[in-house]
Formats: structure tokens, C-alpha cells, sequence
């Protein structure tokens, strides 16, 4: 690997985990467009355009995962049977509610933070800084998207206070 300057026996297991990686976020993205056509209820609005903004993000996050394999030397892995094999992640029902749906994606994005964080375990012990950079950048945007979607499921008091 002579043109990045990385040792390929080190990098084979970074793209190992990154492999993985992918799995996870094919299986997350699938899950995204299931809650996004079944996602019913009270919420149907602000979580169908929701859902469609996070599997857009995850489906941006696909094909750079893959690319950076390929930047590697490597071949990602590309079939579905694969994927269902290597992921971290499993497939949901479609009939859920809204608040299930959201409880299983914190789930998800937990189980996706700990391979983020394989992968940049792995890839500082290759010296590989671009791949640390990419998914220190994931790390950072999927814990704010999980925040936000905690808040969401959190219950609020009434703190109206009568004005005088």
C-alpha cells in the first residue's frame, strides 16, 4: 500500500471492522425506510420526515464506508446474505409503534457506536488517520442524533405558568 503509506497486514484488520461497519449501517438503513413507510399515530409527520432524513445520512454513510475500504486496497463486502451474517444489528417487525421504533433506533445507534469505536481502536493501531477522521466525525454526529431522539421519547411536566 505504498501510495498511503499504511501497512496492508495492519489495515486488513481495520477493513475487517469497517466491513462490519458497513453491515451494521445497511441493516440500519433498511430499518430507517421500514419505520419511515410504517411510522403511524400522532407523530406520523415529524418522524416520517425524520426517519427520511436519517436513512438519507445513512445511506451517504454507506458508500463512503465502502469507499474508504476500496481507498484501503480492499473490496467491501456487497451482498446482502453478507450482511445479514456480519451485522451487529437485526432486522425489526414493521408493526411497531412510534415510540418502540424509536426505543430499538437508540438501541441500534448504541450498538453502532461500539463498532465506530473498533474501528477507530483499529485504525490507530494501523496509524490510519483517515479512517479515525471519518468515523470520529460518525461518532460525533450519532451521539447528537441520539440525544435528540432520547428527547423526544423523554415526558415532559406541564410548566405553564398562569400569567397575571
Amino acid at each position: 500500500m505504498n501510495y498511503l503509506g499504511l501497512d496492508t497486514k495492519k489495515t486488513e484488520k481495520v477493513v475487517e471492522d469497517l466491513n462490519i461497519l458497513l453491515a451494521d449501517y445497511h441493516l440500519y438503513y433498511q430499518k430507517l425506510r421500514n419505520f419511515h413507510w410504517n411510522v403511524i399515530g400522532r407523530n406520523f409527520f415529524d418522524l416520517h420526515e425524520k426517519f427520511e432524513e436519517l436513512y438519507d445520512e445513512a445511506k451517504l454513510k454507506v458508500d463512503e464506508i465502502a469507499e474508504r475500504i476500496l481507498t484501503l486496497r480492499f473490496q467491501p463486502t456487497s451482498n446482502m446474505s453478507d450482511y445479514l451474517k456480519m451485522s451487529n444489528l437485526k432486522e425489526s417487525p414493521s408493526e411497531l409503534t412510534d415510540s418502540e421504533m424509536i426505543t430499538i433506533l437508540l438501541e441500534d445507534h448504541g450498538t453502532l457506536l461500539n463498532q465506530m469505536r473498533k474501528v477507530v481502536e483499529t485504525a490507530d493501531k494501523a496509524s490510519d488517520e483517515g479512517t479515525i477522521d471519518l468515523i470520529g466525525a460518525y461518532i460525533r454526529e450519532l451521539e447528537k442524533t441520539s440525544w435528540m431522539l432520547d428527547s423526544w421519547k423523554m415526558k415532559t411536566k406541564a410548566t405553564h405558568k398562569e400569567i397575571k
